[in-house]
C-alpha cells in the first residue's frame, strides 16, 4: 500500500507524524539487528532478543493482514518458478564445487536435514524481515517502488557486512526478491529459494573462505573448524 493511500484524509501535520512513526519503526529494529551482529557473546544473545522482541511488537502493532504480508496463497503456484530456478542454480554451483573439489555435503538426506533445517527457518525469518517488515516500511518513505525495493536491498546487504561474498549475493539477491514480491506479493516461493540459495553456498564455499556464513564481528573472530559440512551460522 503507497503512502499517499495510507495517507488519505490526512492534514500535512498528520501526514508528517505518519511518516516519522514508519522511519522509527525501520530505524530502531535495523538498529538492533546491527548492534547484535557486532556485539559479542553473551551479550548478544540478550540483544537478540531485544531485537526480535521489538519486530514482533511492531509487526503486531501495526498489523496490514496476512495478504498484505504475502503469506497468503494467491500467487503462491504462479511464483514458483523462482524455487526451480534457485535449485537449477544451486545444482550448478554443486557440479562447479565438485569439480573444484569444494564441495561439502553431509553424508545422507538424515543428516542434511539434521544439519540445515535451523538454518531453512533462519532464511524464510529473513526473508519475512526483508519483504513484510524493511520493504512495505520502505515504500510508505520512498518515492517510488523500485526506490524502496533498491533501499531494501541495499540494507540487507549492509546488514552481512564485512563478508564480502555474503554482502554482494544478498544485494543481488535482495534486490531480486523485493522485485518479485511486488510482482506476486507472495512470500513463500522467495522464503524457499533464500533457503536454498544459502544452503547452496554452505556446501560449496569453503568454511574459511567465507568463514562459515558469518557476519558481524562473527566474521572478524572466526576460526576455522575442522569438520565435515558445517551449517550455515545465525548472527554471531
Amino acid at each position: 500500500m503507497s503512502e499517499e493511500a495510507n495517507t488519505a484524509g490526512m492534514g500535512p501535520r498528520a501526514a508528517a507524524r505518519s511518516k516519522r512513526r514508519v522511519l522509527l519503526e525501520l530505524a530502531i529494529p535495523y538498529l538492533l539487528i546491527l548492534v547484535v551482529c557486532w556485539t559479542p557473546r553473551p551479550w548478544q544473545r540478550l540483544l537478540w532478543l531485544v531485537a526480535a522482541g521489538s519486530i514482533v511488537s511492531i509487526t503486531c502493532v501495526s498489523f496490514d493482514g496476512l495478504d498484505a504480508m504475502g503469506l497468503r496463497k494467491t500467487n503462491f503456484l504462479r511464483s514458483f518458478w523462482v524455487v526451480g530456478a534457485a535449485l537449477g542454480m544451486a545444482m550448478v554451483a554443486a557440479a562447479v564445487a565438485a569439480h573444484l573439489q569444494t564441495l561439502h555435503v553431509p553424508d545422507g538426506p538424515l543428516a542434511f536435514i539434521e544439519t540445515y533445517w535451523a538454518y531453512a527457518l533462519w532464511a524464510a525469518v529473513q526473508q519475512f524481515l526483508l519483504q513484510c517488515f524493511f520493504l512495505s516500511r520502505l515504500l510508505r518513505l520512498m518515492p517510488g517502488a523500485r526506490t524502496a525495493a533498491w533501499t531494501a536491498a541495499g540494507i540487507f546487504a549492509i546488514a552481512h557486512l564485512p563478508s564480502p561474498i555474503l554482502s554482494i549475493v544478498t544485494f543481488a539477491w535482495g534486490l531480486v526478491a523485493c522485485l518479485l514480491f511486488l510482482r506476486y506479493r507472495n512470500l513463500y516461493p522467495l522464503a524457499i529459494a533464500h533457503a536454498v540459495f544459502g544452503i547452496s553456498i554452505a556446501v560449496t564455499v569453503p568454511g574459511p573462505v567465507d568463514h562459515n556464513m558469518r557476519v558481524g564481528l562473527g566474521y572478524l573472530t572466526y576460526r576455522q573448524h575442522h569438520g565435515h559440512a558445517m551449517p550455515p551460522s545465525l548472527p554471531r
